[in-house]
């Protein structure tokens, strides 16, 4: 069984922006990424070590945590770049009625983290 979680309204992330969402009563961080026209939505914190996302920086469809400089794929959530070795959940994005929503399966939402 799978649930979907609104996350923000459609239009709140720019091309090339990010936007940091907390869902599950503020529990789980989501980082919402609009890229080359496409929503992406992967697990708000670094694998490699707790820091929000939304704090890095963009660059040709990758995401870097601005601790320790690791880069993830957005398609995927794939580490590019050490010290991360594990990649970052994904999420798929659904737009309904003006508004982004994850559909994820029941339960807590998965994380990956060392």
């Amino acid at each position: 069984m799978t649930r979907r979680i609104d996350l923000l309204a459609a239009d709140a992330v720019g091309e090339g922006e990010m936007q940091l969402v907390w869902v599950d009563g503020g529990v789980s961080p989501v980082v919402v990424v609009r890229s080359g026209g496409v929503v992406h939505a992967l697990q708000g914190t670094c694998s490699h070590e707790y820091f929000e996302l939304d704090q890095g920086f963009l660059t040709r469809g990758a995401l870097t945590c601005a601790l320790h400089l690791s880069r993830f794929e957005l398609d995927g959530g794939e580490p590019l770049d050490p010290p991360a070795d594990l990649p970052l959940a994904v999420y798929p994005v659904v737009e309904e009625g003006g508004r982004l929503l994850i559909e994820v399966p029941n339960g807590p939402l998965e994380v990956n983290e060392d």
